[in-house]
């Protein structure tokens, strides 16, 4: 994929535009967004999904998602060792999604908490408020943080600064 910066390999609006499900599909609950665009040796979103809908053609290859099979679960989020796998709600009111990240930092964030959403390339974007917490104590992986994010910033926003 093009990316709009080969060197930092940030993935423009139109690569990501493709792993997005139909609209139709995005109405229905939430939904895994995988944002691999480099073709490496990894297979951890296919191996975690419960319900097969994360495959591959080959273990270099980058993921597809079967969004008639993927229910959502986050699976994937705490399993990917490149923090590429995200799952979106954009079900949660009229106004507003869920966006479930992986977070690596310390200190966690606490439920409730205002924190300041940011891109891929860590600029800041908009206040965004903490939904749920969990630590990798009760996962397999890394911690995911539910954020509740404005709708139309639904796919810009996939990190946060406390």
């Amino acid at each position: 994929m093009t990316t709009n910066n080969e060197t930092a390999g940030v993935a423009t609006d139109k690569d990501l535009s493709d792993l997005l499900p139909s609209p139709e599909r995005r109405e229905e609950g939430p939904y895994a967004v995988c944002e691999c665009h480099q073709e490496i040796p990894c297979n951890p979103c296919v191996t975690s999904c419960p319900t097969g809908a994360i495959t591959q053609d080959t273990i270099n290859s980058t993921p597809d998602i079967d969004f008639d099979q993927c229910v959502g679960c986050r699976e994937c989020v705490t399993a990917c060792p490149g923090l590429a796998c995200f799952v979106i709600d954009e079900t949660y009111s009229e106004q507003k999604a869920l966006v479930n990240i992986p977070y690596e930092f310390l200190p966690l964030p606490e439920k409730g908490e205002s924190v300041t959403g940011l891109d891929r390339e860590g600029n800041e974007v908009t206040e965004v408020q903490v939904k749920r917490v969990d630590d990798r104590e009760s996962l397999n992986g890394s911690n995911v943080i539910t954020i509740v994010v404005p709708k139309d910033k639904v796919h810009r926003i996939r990190n946060i600064k406390i």
